[in-house]
């Protein structure tokens, strides 16, 4: 684990505190930033609840690496709860991931180089697996906030639904609550080509409530969610 969250570890050692892991992604396909870590590194050391602190990690963009940092991290930390936050690039929304599929299709390679086609995330694991936090509750704090947001049921083919289904599939092991959440563009990586995009401020703010709701709340809401397409 990097040495700057040493101080952090060791502190919740001695304090019990739980720990809440958020990851985020380093920049791939040529961009210079990610907005998925952009966000997760603001709230490393924030307590969302009393007792309760985040440590964040910037996850490599790639399937192999990830995955084992993933476990590493895990099995380190002994987390409460466990946030991955994702780039999507053309999104409009904060999109609450559903569903992970057990498929790589990549269509550009990772940051490592590799480009897997048509293979599964994990031999032998199940097609899918659904997210089991409350995700009607979060978006319904979202959406009482005013902040566009949705649940989604496709986090893609590449690495984000890799690591949202390696998360899933610890969290079979461990009884582990997981989730994953993706975050449009950055405003300042649209500047020039009209992409959609959600500024900073408010992607952090998303990602605070949807914490505090996932560690809070025992039911999901009800709340009409779904899509027509």
């Amino acid at each position: 684990i990097d040495l700057q969250y040493i101080p952090t570890l060791l502190f919740g050692i001695l304090t019990m505190k739980k720990t809440v892991l958020v990851t985020g992604f380093a920049p791939f396909g040529g961009e210079t930033l990610n907005p998925s870590w952009q966000v997760a590194k603001q709230l490393h050391g924030w307590q969302p609840i009393a007792e309760v602190e985040v440590v964040a990690v910037e996850l490599a963009c790639a399937f192999l690496e990830s995955a084992e940092q993933l476990s590493q991290l895990i099995a380190k930390l002994q987390p409460c709860l466990v946030l991955a936050i994702g780039q999507a690039g053309g999104r409009t929304q904060i999109c609450l991931e559903h569903v992970a599929i057990n498929l790589i299709e990549a269509r550009i390679p990772d940051n490592a180089g590799r480009q897997p086609s048509g293979v599964p995330v994990v031999e032998g694991g199940p097609d899918a697996y659904f997210c089991q936090l409350p995700l009607k509750s979060m978006l319904k704090a979202l959406h009482q906030h005013a902040i566009p947001a949705a649940i989604s049921y496709t986090a893609g083919t590449y690495v984000c639904n890799s690591t949202f289904y390696h998360l899933c599939h610890l969290r079979k092991k461990m009884h582990l609550p997981v989730g994953f959440i993706h975050i449009p563009y950055a405003p300042s990586q649209t500047i020039s080509n009209g992409v959609a995009s959600l500024g900073l401020d408010l992607a952090l703010t998303a990602v605070k409530l949807c914490i505090q709701v996932a560690l809070t709340s025992n039911n999901d809401d009800s709340y009409q969610t779904g899509t027509l397409d």
